[in-house]
């Protein structure tokens, strides 16, 4: 029994008897006696040849088999790249991968895990438009550095390029850093620091400080970090580095309070927990205690200290006149009167370190003993006492409250009473009272007026009949008066009896 078998231009067949290898069929038409023959045809297409049991085929015909084929066997720690025409596959460790030779341009290159697991550069640009698996790419751009990781320990920095790392059988990553920020989040400093010296060397600037250390980090002039005490920070090259000393003086010099406190709003954020800062309005005095302990005065300006180690304290305490209202006092006077009263008082403090030491709360020590002067002096006079000299209470006030504060160096310039508020029925009263008294003197005044006009009067009658003359006078003067109220006046008889006939007077 004849079996004839047809191979296409674009296959290639194998041919088996009873399932032996007999040999590779080139495209063609072939004939065979017997009925235990049997061709299996590959398409050349997939340049890829699946073929079963290629393992133990190679060990029998493996001269025949790689006239035909590329063999691509990786052991456990080798990778491969197979190149077909412009088309890239990868081959695992532990492999066997088997492609067809002739019909398309196939090239195989092994790769040793052990020696390097990056593809070298060649390899990198032609297969960057390809997806391959096991193999990771990278691209690192001019303005980074790429820190490359193996299993999640770091192996070298990077520089700006394309890069391709075999990770068949292991992590890679690749952490990238700006170069542009001059302070980027290293991934775990400690560990680049003690492990990895020659990369710091290298690229970086590290910073580390002992307990009694703090340290500015500037960039292009500009502050762009402020380090505690037992820090360790890794920075770029080209930043500069002040350590500063705290052990003895943790007070910063007038030129760095310019550049940390009053400098721009960034600079004041970095600072801000890092700092005490105490500004000293004029006319004011401040104080400084450390560790609960006095230290010092301060001078107006703006003053700050570096927090580490120690606990600051600063008060501002005002130099100049003040005033202190005590109002709504409502007290009863010896007389039993109710009262309401305010107090005003004006001082100021002359040595506020024996005030602060002194007094817990200088206002309120201030306003609890003038109410109690307030109350003594109102409760040790009768109500018309008070209305007659009310300057008595401010005298007493006075008195008693520079007494008070003699020991704790404050001054009181003036102490008087502004207001006096009687209740209304006592208004009423006194209302009254004043409206009498006034009534009175006013009647007085009345009966020493109408008393003098008559006296007046008496003299001037008396004058008149010693004097004919005068009288004559006393007339016209009399007549003057009513001719300016007249237009026409007649007089019947002479001037002599004018005031004692009939005068009759048309008016027109």
């Amino acid at each position: 029994m004849w079996k004839t078998f047809y191979i296409k231009p674009n296959e290639i067949g194998i041919l088996y008897h009873r399932s032996d290898f007999k040999k590779i069929l080139q495209p063609g038409t072939y004939t065979y006696f017997g009925w235990h023959w049997q061709v299996k045809t590959y398409d050349l297409n997939q340049p890829e040849a699946q073929i079963e049991y290629l393992e133990l085929l190679l060990r029998n015909h493996s001269d025949e088999l790689q006239r035909y084929l590329l063999i691509v066997r990786t052991a456990f720690n080798q990778a491969a790249l197979v190149r077909q025409g412009q088309n890239w596959i990868s081959v695992a460790p532990n492999q066997l991968r088997a492609f067809w030779r002739g019909f398309i341009e196939v090239e195989s290159y092994l790769f040793n895990l052990d020696e390097g697991l990056e593809l070298p550069t060649e390899f990198v640009q032609q297969v960057r438009q390809v997806a391959l698996h096991g193999l990771k790419k990278f691209t690192i751009s001019e303005y980074e550095i790429g820190l490359l990781y193996v299993q999640n320990n770091f192996v070298r920095p990077l520089e700006p390029g394309e890069y391709a790392f075999w990770s068949v059988d292991r992590d890679v990553t690749v952490r990238t850093l700006s170069r542009i920020v001059p302070n980027p989040d290293f991934p775990l400093e400690d560990v680049l620091i003690e492990k990895h010296p020659e990369f710091v060397a290298a690229y970086c600037e590290p910073v580390q400080l002992l307990t009694n250390q703090v340290a500015i980090v500037r960039y292009r002039g500009k502050v762009i970090s402020i380090l505690p005490p037992t820090s360790r920070k890794l920075f770029w090259l080209g930043v500069e580095v002040e350590v500063i000393d705290i052990s003895t003086d943790a007070k910063l010099q007038s030129p760095l309070v310019a550049e940390l406190v009053s400098g721009s709003p960034e600079v004041l954020l970095l600072s801000r927990n890092c700092l005490h800062i105490r500004e000293v309005p004029a006319q004011h005095v401040g104080l400084l205690y450390v560790n609960q302990e006095f230290q010092a005065q301060l001078q107006p300006g703006v003053h700050a200290w570096w927090l580490f180690g120690r606990s600051f304290q600063t008060e501002t305490i005002d130099l100049r006149l003040q005033s202190m209202e005590v109002t709504g006092q409502d007290i009863l006077s010896k007389d039993k009167v109710p009262l309401r009263l305010n107090l005003t008082a004006g001082f100021r403090i002359q040595d506020p370190l024996r005030a602060k030491n002194g007094l817990s709360d200088i206002s309120g020590f201030l306003y609890k003993e003038l109410q109690f002067a307030l109350r003594g002096a109102v409760g040790e006079q009768t109500l018309d006492s008070l209305l007659e000299d009310k300057g008595a209470i401010d005298r007493s006030i006075s008195e008693y409250i520079r007494q008070k504060i003699a020991d704790y160096g404050i001054e009181v310039d003036s102490v008087g009473v502004k207001d006096i508020i009687l209740p209304g029925e006592i208004k009423t009263i006194l209302s009254k009272v004043v409206e009498a008294e006034k009534a009175a003197q006013a009647n007085v005044v009345r009966r020493r007026e109408e008393t003098a006009a008559t006296r007046s009067m008496l003299n001037t009658a008396k004058v008149m009949e010693d004097n004919p003359v005068a009288l004559r006078l006393k007339e016209l003067e009399v007549l003057e008066r009513i001719a300016e109220r007249i237009d026409k006046i007649q007089v019947n008889g002479s001037l002599d009896s004018i005031l004692t006939d009939l005068i009759q007077i048309n008016r027109q």
